[in-house]
């Protein structure tokens, strides 16, 4: 009889700790999540952004972008043309099907050759931007 008082006792304890006998938490401070639609995910950037991004994360100084005048593709004497004329780009990155490169560096081309590059290419300044 004595040992199943014992076997009672230690069942009931071990409800008494299984049902939190812990500590209570105060949930006076918390706000309930939000209903309705979850707030969406930015959508992946694509072509022209990506690659632009890609540039803006080398931490350049200075970013630009050439094209040619008539629209179409750069080809191969373009690129012979700009690298050329802009050595000091460190890197180039093709974006628009082609038909435009972003160049990051972090020497001023209008201390250089800018010039000599807007007679060939439509040039646009994204530094800062």
């Amino acid at each position: 009889m004595n040992e199943l008082r014992c076997l009672l006792l230690l069942v009931v304890v071990l409800l008494f700790g299984a049902c939190g006998g812990g500590t209570p938490t105060d949930t006076s401070n918390s706000s309930p999540a939000p209903a309705g639609s979850p707030t969406p995910a930015p959508s992946p950037l694509t072509g022209f952004e990506k690659d632009m991004q890609y540039i803006r994360d080398g931490g350049y100084t200075y970013v630009w972008i050439f094209s040619r005048k008539d629209g179409k593709p750069l080809d191969r004497d373009d690129g012979a043309f700009l690298r050329t004329n802009a050595p000091q780009v460190v890197d180039w990155v093709t974006t628009d099907e082609g038909r435009k490169v972003i160049a990051g560096t972090n020497f001023n081309l209008e201390e250089g050759n800018l010039e000599a590059l807007k007679k060939r290419f439509v040039t646009e300044d994204y530094t800062g931007k």
